[in-house]
């Protein structure tokens, strides 16, 4: 049943962060994985409550906007992208007023709240699904192959790991991209199309300022569900157009949602956004997600799988520039989120390759995604006990030796660490729902408060400039002669050095330093860049 506020009136609007038209063309937004980042009751699972109480440190650091994974109610067979009330907050979050209160909070703090909307599939308790007359109209159900329908009907793949579709007590087939607990919605029924945008009114009504669309590139199937002819398919994920992903027809739903938002904001005096996480092959196909009559951002995941090579990542650069400034868009940089391996991690330097990502990521044009627990430097937990593990991937994919994600998002979704000398570090008054090491009383925000050394109050800096320096954000970038190994690019201003050695590089002097992400040697005329490092200069 949906949930009702006792103050329905519509929350407050934001004086903050989106100084002018286009507020997400350079805004940096922060990710905010509910269950993970603090806990209000003891349950040892983060909430809204927590949430809310912790957005004042958000805006000290100096974010313009929160994204909240889903919250709604789910039974959590995939960390609540398995929705089966999009109206409804789960009562291991809390409860709707929860969410009215959190997002008026968020706006008297001048932050601005995008959640999430999980449109490609639903839970299998959703009551659509529930229901087998409904069920059979509204989701992607088809017949068997072989001679007794025995067969799946076709070789589609599940992305956490064997086959994509699950046979009913009554003999069909129905899809599942991910989980057997989340088929697959039809969206060639005109039903999905209308709940939808209900549900796009209802949180937009709620006062949220956008949407992060889950799996923004699946909701439409190529005609016929064809054969891929192989398997390992959840490697060629961002690698090709696939039968299941990227197919042109989710563009005709993102303009319709960009109709919708464009007339919410215009009648409300507000300007909500729509952002895409879509995986496609090039950054041609990911800029035609940014189109202007589609969505306002797009996730850019080439960056983030980029290595930490001077050539490749000058090359990701102007790839991605290039193709979203051909629609007018801006480039939307992550390296990190509940998906991923931890970049401190996954970029094989540690901590100082880490900090001089972060600097590169600021420094570039456009918009940019911080995951929480990266300004703390977190790295990956690698050695959780498969017992604690809750990644259906893992289950599905690792365990049992089928293709399929890796199984280990756990990794980089442990509880964060906020003050104290042993687990579960602030988080809450119990214990978190994964284990956390215990070795990060170091990596606390109490522990890192005030030190000019540390990984937070790096990001504080560098988020204060960004927000000062009228050349950061989005505009214009050139870049200079640099040696190998060195990039080197300008913005009004200032200058830009990312050393991606191993070791020491001398350059003539840039400028007066402004912030590096390690101690930079400055002799006369020249400037020692450390080895994996990231300096800011100002060049006036």
């Amino acid at each position: 049943m949906t949930q009702e506020l006792t103050s329905p009136s519509p929350a407050p609007q934001v004086p903050g962060p989106g100084r002018g038209p286009g507020w997400w063309r350079d805004a940096v937004i922060y990710q905010i994985y509910v269950r993970s980042f603090a806990d209000s009751d003891g349950d040892g699972i983060g909430d809204l409550r927590g949430a809310r109480a912790r957005l004042p440190y958000l805006k000290d650091l100096g974010v313009d906007a929160v994204w909240l994974t889903p919250f709604y109610a789910s039974p959590q067979a995939d960390g609540g992208y398995d929705v089966a009330d999009y109206r409804t907050v789960d009562p291991l979050f809390g409860t709707l007023q929860d969410a009215d209160d959190l997002i008026r909070t968020a706006h008297d703090l001048g932050l601005r709240v995008i959640v999430d909307v999980v449109p490609n599939h639903t839970s299998d308790r959703h009551p659509w699904f529930r229901d087998p007359g409904l069920a059979r109209r509204r989701y992607v159900f088809r017949p068997g192959r072989g001679e007794h329908g025995e067969l799946p009907p076709n070789d589609w793949e599940s992305v956490f790991g064997g086959p994509a579709w699950t046979r009913t007590d009554r003999g069909d087939w129905y899809l599942h991209l991910f989980a057997p607990e989340q088929p697959d919605l039809d969206w060639d029924n005109p039903d999905v199309h209308a709940e939808f945008e209900a549900i796009l009114r209802f949180w937009l009504d709620l006062g949220v300022d956008g949407f992060r669309v889950d799996v923004a590139h699946g909701m439409v199937k190529a005609p016929g569900l064809p054969d891929i002819g192989h398997g390992q398919q959840a490697k060629l994920i961002g690698n090709q157009v696939l039968p299941f992903f990227d197919q042109d027809g989710v563009h005709t739903i993102h303009r319709t949602w960009r109709r919708l938002l464009d007339g919410y904001g215009t009648d409300h005096g507000k300007q909500v956004i729509g952002v895409a996480e879509a995986w496609a092959p090039t950054p041609e196909r990911l800029a035609l997600y940014v189109r202007p009559d589609e969505l306002h951002q797009a996730f850019n995941f080439q960056f983030l799988n980029t290595p930490w090579r001077a050539d490749a990542l000058r090359r990701v650069i102007d790839d991605s520039l290039a193709a979203t400034t051909s629609v007018g868009a801006p480039t939307t940089w992550v390296l990190s989120n509940h998906d991923v391996v931890r970049h401190t991690t996954r970029l094989g330097g540690g901590l100082a390759r880490a900090r001089a990502a972060t600097l590169l990521m600021l420094a570039l044009p456009g918009s940019a995604y911080l995951y929480q627990g990266e300004e703390l430097g977190l790295p990956e937990v690698t050695d959780l006990p498969d017992e604690a593990r809750q990644d259906p991937a893992f289950f599905r994919g690792h365990a049992s030796g089928k293709s399929g994600q890796d199984g280990f998002r756990d990794g980089c979704r442990v509880p964060l660490p906020w003050s104290g000398e042993a687990p579960p570090y602030g988080f809450g008054p119990g214990g978190s729902w994964l284990p956390q090491p215990a070795d990060w009383r170091a990596l606390t925000v109490a522990a890192q408060t005030g030190d000019p050394s540390s990984t937070l109050e790096l990001y504080r800096t560098a988020l204060a400039l960004r927000r000062e320096l009228p050349g950061l954000g989005d505009g214009e970038m050139s870049w200079q002669p640099s040696p190998d190994g060195v990039l080197a690019f300008t913005r009004p201003g200032m200058v830009c050095t990312v050393n991606t050695l191993g070791h020491e590089v001398e350059i003539p002097l840039p400028g007066s330093p402004l912030l590096s992400s390690a101690p930079v040697a400055v002799n006369g005329t020249t400037a020692a860049l450390p080895g994996d490092s990231c300096t800011w200069w100002a060049t006036r």
